[in-house]
């Protein structure tokens, strides 16, 4: 399997686009994943960013999207995120990726005020016609499970349920490892998944907060998580490193390298990787 990483961990650090393309390379990731927004980005960003890949030689795996707007209640806003996400779908096409990273979001008030069912109808509704947006351009969406209480898809079970009330051969499941640890998900759960994973991250938390932190530095217990992974018989799967807001910006380098290490190290003890 490919070692990648998203490149939020750079970004989130003040370091440019290319500095950390050139990096992820340096320190040994096999892969890139981009988190960057088309609406932000000019076609001449865009080609630099796929340039500097080229010559780096990190093919993009993943394009990763938040479009929290796909099941909200307005229909306009549900429209310009449709659009939005097309524009991702479009992007990630461009750059020769296999997926868009796609995030969903949240209940909202509280469950109290929309019926769960009819939120939960709209997202299907929009997923679906991103699916088919998606298999049209060769693509696949993977969709994210968050561990927060009120998060659309936040177990094992409600992804499942989504994926089939989506029904669509291009809409699959992201697994994190540290979003199942924080939602109490068993890594035997990862199973009920089979045929429906289309990407993977990887990062550590204290078991309670959502943290991103680099593999070792927390309590997650990787191995059978791993394992389960492994048994899922995926070809060509990737899976990238999640960091997010380093507490030491001004040493990222190091920061990304140790994660590098520890997750190389349980890849390979996992018979993941050479």
């Amino acid at each position: 399997m490919k070692l990648g990483l998203i490149n939020s961990a750079w970004a989130q650090a003040g370091r440019e686009t290319s500095f950390g393309i050139r990096k992820t390379k340096e320190i040994g990731f096999d892969s890139i994943d981009i988190f960057a927004d088309p609406l932000d980005l000019g076609r001449e960003e865009r080609k630099q960013i796929k340039a500097d890949c080229d010559q780096a030689g990190l093919p993009i795996i993943s394009v990763a999207c938040v479009a929290l707007g796909l099941i909200d209640f307005n229909p306009s806003v549900q429209r310009f995120h449709l659009d939005r996400v097309r524009a991702y779908l479009e992007m990630a096409r461009e750059f020769e990726a296999k997926n868009l990273l796609l995030v969903l979001g949240e209940y909202v008030w509280q469950r109290e005020v929309i019926p769960p069912a009819e939120q939960w109808a709209t997202g299907v509704a929009n997923v679906q016609a991103l699916g088919e947006y998606a298999a049209d351009l060769g693509l696949e969406i993977a969709l994210e499970l968050e561990p927060f209480h009120l998060s659309l898809l936040n177990d094992v079970e409600s992804m499942s349920r989504f994926l089939t009330d989506v029904d669509q051969p291009a809409v699959k499941a992201n697994l994190d490892i540290s979003h199942l640890v924080l939602a109490q998900q068993s890594a035997t759960l990862v199973e009920r998944l089979r045929g429906q994973v289309a990407h993977v991250h990887i990062s550590d938390c204290d078991g309670k907060v959502h943290g991103d932190l680099p593999p070792g530095r927390g309590v997650v217990d990787f191995a059978p998580y791993l394992e389960a992974i492994k048994n899922l018989g995926i070809d060509d799967l990737t899976i990238s490193v999640e960091l997010e807001y380093s507490p030491q910006p001004e040493a990222i380098v190091e920061w990304v390298a140790e994660a590098y290490q520890t997750t190389a190290a349980l890849m390979r003890n996992a018979g993941l990787r050479s």
